[in-house]
């Protein structure tokens, strides 16, 4: 099937499809290039797919003066450097079964690129498209990307039968997109959901991690809670835990939706949203009149952040940081100046840290009930207060005083641990106002109320 549309192919594609064509062979330019690249979005990676073998097409591209890298050579695959352009490209392949539901067992090279078509996972990653030959669109994927859906090529069972993994993606590719997952494909997806399982930590982390980051998360997060509850039951736990509170008026997990979505796309802050309120179905008691409470829920759900981001593999950095926020989530303070600088300094300095928890604070007291706007208001005067702060260049760590050990010693103080202790008591000093934080100032004061 011919489709029409035109899209630009920058020069580095264009030379790797005319020196395969010119060798006797057909070039197409296919996947995500083309699908976003008709949406007018922003095309990053290009695939190429060629009825060449990998071999002809290395031999042609290195011909061609391109600098070639055997990538996946068992499934077809090299990759040529174009004018510093990394373009994979492909054999025409059928994939074999799939035992391990992620993997196949064998591959099948083919000469038409509509059977090499059908072998991937949604009609809008499954164009193909050529600079003279135009659009190959044999299963419907630029109706489909008009009408905003997610379809499974050919029978969705199937296909995630094939590749569980395909099921995230889909969650993911919603969320990016902003795209309805079609009736037959959402269907296929929650009945084969339990596959999940089998994926490997790695992959199931970068396809969340995707998916969170995604500008339409809320749709995604709302449309699979028992998908994405397969990899991750400590998220399946919130769906359904009622808060029966005067404060909100969704579930654990609807709530939790909503606080991902308005908070800020990076991974540290949505991640931290996902788990906020995590430890929320392990510490929910309900009292004599009916009404729910979750006294400890912050330090609980931070341990269970911790826990599944290191059964997922995910970055020590992205860890650590998730647990501080989910830990501190509920820890508000006045928005005063002393009272933000000892804060930071709580967070040994780090900044932007403190944003990220202001944000999920904000995030998180938008999503409660209507008219509850005593902690979100609190939050959003904390965040003026911080950039006063900051604006002022006022010190809430040691190293931003204006003296330090060496300073001390000069002034007369003997070598020894009280050094520290010394630049710790003028930080608060500063910190409360009691002094400036100048040399001068700093090493009079120093003399007066320290012991040297």
């Amino acid at each position: 099937m011919e489709a029409t549309g035109c899209i630009a192919i920058p020069p580095a594609g264009i030379r790797v499809i005319d020196l395969l064509e010119q060798a006797g062979f057909e070039a197409w330019c296919v996947g995500g290039f083309v699908r976003d690249a008709f949406r007018g979005a922003a095309v990053h990676d290009l695939d190429i797919a060629t009825n060449a073998p990998w071999r002809e097409s290395a031999r042609v591209l290195r011909d061609g003066a391109c600098s070639v890298h055997e990538t996946g050579t068992a499934f077809g695959t090299i990759t040529a450097v174009v004018d510093g352009n990394a373009i994979e490209v492909t054999t025409f392949r059928s994939d074999g079964t799939y035992r391990d539901a992620r993997h196949p067992d064998s591959v099948t090279f083919v000469e038409a690129i509509e059977d090499d078509l059908a072998r991937r996972d949604f009609t809008v990653n499954a164009m193909a498209y050529h600079p003279t030959r135009g659009l190959r669109d044999p299963f419907g994927g630029k109706r489909d990307l008009e009408a905003g859906l997610i379809r499974a090529v050919g029978e969705p069972e199937k296909r995630f039968r094939e590749d569980a993994l395909r099921i995230l993606r889909g969650i993911r590719f919603a969320s990016q997109l902003g795209f309805k997952i079609e009736d037959a494909t959402l269907q296929a997806m929650h009945a084969n959901a339990a596959s999940l399982r089998a994926i490997s930590a790695e992959r199931v982390f970068t396809e969340i991690d995707r998916m969170l980051m995604g500008d339409h998360v809320l749709q995604a997060l709302l449309a699979c809670p028992d998908v994405i509850g397969q990899v991750l039951p400590e998220i399946a736990a919130m769906n359904g835990c009622p808060q029966n509170t005067p404060y909100h008026i969704y579930d654990v997990y609807e709530h939790t939706a909503h606080v991902v979505a308005d908070s800020p796309a990076t991974p540290v802050s949505r991640w931290a949203a996902f788990f906020h309120d995590v430890g929320k179905p392990v510490c929910r008691y309900t009292d004599s009149s009916g009404r729910d409470h979750f006294k400890g829920h912050a330090s609980q759900g931070a341990e269970i952040a911790r826990d599944a981001l290191v059964r997922l593999k995910a970055p020590v950095h992205l860890r650590d940081d998730v647990f501080t926020l989910v830990r501190l989530h509920e820890w508000f303070v006045p928005a005063t100046e002393q009272a933000v600088l000892r804060a930071l300094n709580k967070l040994d300095g780090r900044v932007e840290l403190y944003r990220a928890l202001l944000a999920l604070q904000i995030a998180d007291s938008g999503a409660k009930a209507p008219g509850v706007t005593e902690r979100l208001e609190a939050a959003q005067r904390m965040s003026i207060v911080l950039e006063q702060v900051l604006g002022q260049d006022l010190p809430f760590t040691v190293k931003q005083l204006a003296v330090n050990g060496g300073d001390l010693l000069a002034a007369g103080w003997v070598p020894g641990p009280h050094l520290g202790s010394t630049l710790d008591e003028l930080l608060d000093a500063v910190m409360d106002g009691r002094v400036q934080n100048t040399r001068e100032a700093l090493l009079e004061y120093a003399s007066r109320h320290c012991s040297i």
